[in-house]
Protein backbone atom coordinates (compact mmCIF):
# COMPACT_ATOMS: atom_id res chain seq x y z
CA UNK A 1 0.00 0.00 0.00
CA UNK A 2 1.12 3.46 -0.73
CA UNK A 3 1.60 6.16 1.91
CA UNK A 4 -1.71 6.99 3.90
CA UNK A 5 -3.05 10.31 2.79
CA UNK A 6 -6.72 10.06 3.69
CA UNK A 7 -8.37 8.23 6.17
CA UNK A 8 -11.86 7.62 5.36
CA UNK A 9 -14.10 6.63 8.83
CA UNK A 10 -17.91 5.79 8.87
CA UNK A 11 -19.32 7.63 11.50
CA UNK A 12 -22.39 5.17 12.96
CA UNK A 13 -20.67 1.83 14.62
CA UNK A 14 -17.64 2.99 13.47
CA UNK A 15 -16.28 6.19 14.70
CA UNK A 16 -19.28 6.28 17.36
CA UNK A 17 -21.60 3.85 19.15
CA UNK A 18 -24.64 5.65 18.56
CA UNK A 19 -27.06 3.09 18.16
CA UNK A 20 -28.95 3.05 21.37
CA UNK A 21 -29.19 7.27 20.82
CA UNK A 22 -30.51 6.53 17.18
CA UNK A 23 -32.99 3.85 17.72
CA UNK A 24 -34.86 5.54 20.89
CA UNK A 25 -34.86 9.01 18.73
CA UNK A 26 -36.58 6.75 15.95
CA UNK A 27 -38.88 5.39 18.23
CA UNK A 28 -39.65 8.15 20.53
CA UNK A 29 -40.69 10.37 16.87
CA UNK A 30 -42.54 7.43 15.70
CA UNK A 31 -44.62 7.22 18.92
CA UNK A 32 -45.82 10.90 18.47
CA UNK A 33 -47.12 9.74 15.24
CA UNK A 34 -48.66 6.57 16.74
CA UNK A 35 -46.13 4.20 15.26
CA UNK A 36 -44.95 1.69 18.04
CA UNK A 37 -41.78 -0.07 17.38
CA UNK A 38 -39.75 -1.82 20.47
CA UNK A 39 -35.73 -1.32 20.40
CA UNK A 40 -35.35 -4.81 19.75
CA UNK A 41 -37.55 -4.89 16.65
CA UNK A 42 -35.28 -1.35 15.48
CA UNK A 43 -32.28 -3.53 16.24
CA UNK A 44 -33.43 -7.09 14.42
CA UNK A 45 -35.06 -5.94 11.05
CA UNK A 46 -34.09 -1.74 10.44
CA UNK A 47 -30.57 -0.87 12.24
CA UNK A 48 -28.41 0.65 9.19
CA UNK A 49 -31.36 1.13 6.84
CA UNK A 50 -31.24 4.70 5.13
CA UNK A 51 -33.93 7.02 6.72
CA UNK A 52 -36.38 7.34 4.47
CA UNK A 53 -36.10 2.93 3.38
CA UNK A 54 -36.50 2.67 7.42
CA UNK A 55 -39.60 5.01 7.69
CA UNK A 56 -41.30 3.87 4.93
CA UNK A 57 -40.93 -0.20 5.96
CA UNK A 58 -42.82 1.12 9.53
CA UNK A 59 -45.62 2.54 8.04
CA UNK A 60 -45.07 6.25 7.12
CA UNK A 61 -46.30 7.11 4.08
CA UNK A 62 -46.22 10.68 2.43
CA UNK A 63 -43.01 12.57 1.48
CA UNK A 64 -44.14 15.19 3.74
CA UNK A 65 -44.33 12.77 6.62
CA UNK A 66 -40.86 11.09 5.98
CA UNK A 67 -39.95 14.58 6.26
CA UNK A 68 -41.61 15.61 9.63
CA UNK A 69 -40.35 12.32 11.09
CA UNK A 70 -36.85 12.78 9.63
CA UNK A 71 -36.90 16.29 11.35
CA UNK A 72 -38.50 15.33 14.71
CA UNK A 73 -35.91 12.34 15.17
CA UNK A 74 -33.38 14.90 14.73
CA UNK A 75 -35.22 17.63 17.46
CA UNK A 76 -35.05 14.11 19.78
CA UNK A 77 -31.55 12.41 18.85
CA UNK A 78 -29.33 14.49 21.37
CA UNK A 79 -31.47 13.81 24.59
CA UNK A 80 -30.35 10.18 24.15
CA UNK A 81 -26.64 11.12 24.02
CA UNK A 82 -25.86 9.99 27.30
CA UNK A 83 -26.08 6.84 25.44
CA UNK A 84 -22.93 7.59 22.80
CA UNK A 85 -19.34 6.77 23.07
CA UNK A 86 -16.43 7.55 21.13
CA UNK A 87 -14.20 5.00 19.28
CA UNK A 88 -11.06 6.46 21.03
CA UNK A 89 -8.55 4.17 20.14
CA UNK A 90 -9.24 4.84 16.58
CA UNK A 91 -10.14 8.68 16.82
CA UNK A 92 -6.63 8.89 19.00
CA UNK A 93 -4.79 7.28 15.50
CA UNK A 94 -6.51 9.49 13.51
CA UNK A 95 -5.54 12.45 14.73
CA UNK A 96 -2.06 11.02 14.78
CA UNK A 97 -1.73 10.52 11.23
CA UNK A 98 -3.27 13.57 10.99
CA UNK A 99 -1.00 15.44 12.55
CA UNK A 100 1.56 13.24 10.23
CA UNK A 101 -0.30 14.91 6.96
CA UNK A 102 -3.03 12.74 6.48
CA UNK A 103 -6.58 14.37 6.12
CA UNK A 104 -9.58 12.59 7.97
CA UNK A 105 -13.14 12.54 6.46
CA UNK A 106 -16.41 11.27 7.76
CA UNK A 107 -18.27 9.48 5.38
CA UNK A 108 -21.67 7.95 6.35
CA UNK A 109 -25.46 7.39 5.14
CA UNK A 110 -26.41 9.38 7.94
CA UNK A 111 -27.97 13.11 7.78
CA UNK A 112 -25.69 15.97 8.26
CA UNK A 113 -27.08 17.31 11.56
CA UNK A 114 -27.20 14.21 12.94
CA UNK A 115 -23.31 13.59 12.41
CA UNK A 116 -22.82 17.31 13.38
CA UNK A 117 -24.53 16.99 16.67
CA UNK A 118 -22.85 14.37 18.14
CA UNK A 119 -19.39 15.90 16.62
CA UNK A 120 -19.75 18.53 19.05
CA UNK A 121 -21.32 16.48 21.61
CA UNK A 122 -17.95 14.16 22.07
CA UNK A 123 -15.77 17.25 21.48
CA UNK A 124 -14.34 16.10 18.04
CA UNK A 125 -16.09 18.88 15.98
CA UNK A 126 -12.40 20.50 15.26
CA UNK A 127 -10.91 17.03 14.29
CA UNK A 128 -11.81 16.69 10.36
CA UNK A 129 -11.58 17.92 7.12
CA UNK A 130 -14.79 16.80 5.41
CA UNK A 131 -17.59 15.13 5.88
CA UNK A 132 -19.98 13.47 3.14
CA UNK A 133 -23.26 12.69 4.35
CA UNK A 134 -26.42 10.20 2.73
CA UNK A 135 -27.90 13.58 1.29
CA UNK A 136 -24.02 14.45 -0.83
CA UNK A 137 -24.19 11.45 -3.44
CA UNK A 138 -26.85 10.00 -5.86
CA UNK A 139 -25.92 6.55 -5.37
CA UNK A 140 -25.98 5.55 -1.19
CA UNK A 141 -23.69 2.47 0.03
CA UNK A 142 -23.15 0.13 -1.38
CA UNK A 143 -22.18 2.05 -4.17
CA UNK A 144 -18.53 3.45 -3.96
CA UNK A 145 -20.03 6.71 -4.58
CA UNK A 146 -19.12 8.40 -0.84
CA UNK A 147 -15.74 7.27 -0.50
CA UNK A 148 -14.74 8.01 -4.30
CA UNK A 149 -16.30 11.76 -4.06
CA UNK A 150 -14.01 12.43 -0.57
CA UNK A 151 -10.81 10.60 -2.64
CA UNK A 152 -11.42 13.32 -5.55
CA UNK A 153 -11.97 16.21 -3.35
CA UNK A 154 -8.32 15.51 -2.02
CA UNK A 155 -6.87 14.00 -4.86
CA UNK A 156 -5.69 10.89 -4.16
CA UNK A 157 -6.04 7.60 -5.23
CA UNK A 158 -8.17 4.92 -3.73
CA UNK A 159 -4.44 3.31 -3.16
CA UNK A 160 -3.30 6.35 -0.66
CA UNK A 161 -6.44 5.54 1.09
CA UNK A 162 -7.63 3.82 3.95
CA UNK A 163 -11.83 2.87 5.13
CA UNK A 164 -12.99 1.94 8.09
CA UNK A 165 -16.80 0.42 8.17
CA UNK A 166 -18.77 -1.49 10.24
CA UNK A 167 -21.11 -2.91 8.39
CA UNK A 168 -22.17 -4.94 5.39
CA UNK A 169 -23.21 -2.17 3.08
CA UNK A 170 -20.50 0.09 4.04
CA UNK A 171 -17.41 -2.48 3.47
CA UNK A 172 -18.45 -3.73 0.23
CA UNK A 173 -18.53 -0.05 -0.75
CA UNK A 174 -15.29 0.04 0.49
CA UNK A 175 -14.38 -3.33 -1.00
CA UNK A 176 -15.88 -1.27 -4.70
CA UNK A 177 -13.75 1.79 -4.10
CA UNK A 178 -10.25 0.25 -4.36
CA UNK A 179 -8.94 1.38 -1.18
CA UNK A 180 -7.52 -0.74 1.59
CA UNK A 181 -10.60 -0.95 4.64
CA UNK A 182 -10.68 -2.17 7.95
CA UNK A 183 -14.20 -3.85 9.29
CA UNK A 184 -14.58 -2.20 12.94
CA UNK A 185 -16.80 -3.57 15.56
CA UNK A 186 -17.80 -1.68 18.66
Amino acid sequence: MSQIKLILLDFDGTLADTGEANAMGYIAALREIGIELSKEEYFARYFGMRCTEFLRSVGVGSDDEVRSVRRRKIELYPKFFDTVTLNEPLWQWCQMMRRGGAKVWIVSTGHIDNITNVMRYLNIDGGVDGIISGDDVELPKPAPDCFLRAMEIEGVLPSESIIFEDSEIGLEAARRSGASYVRIEL
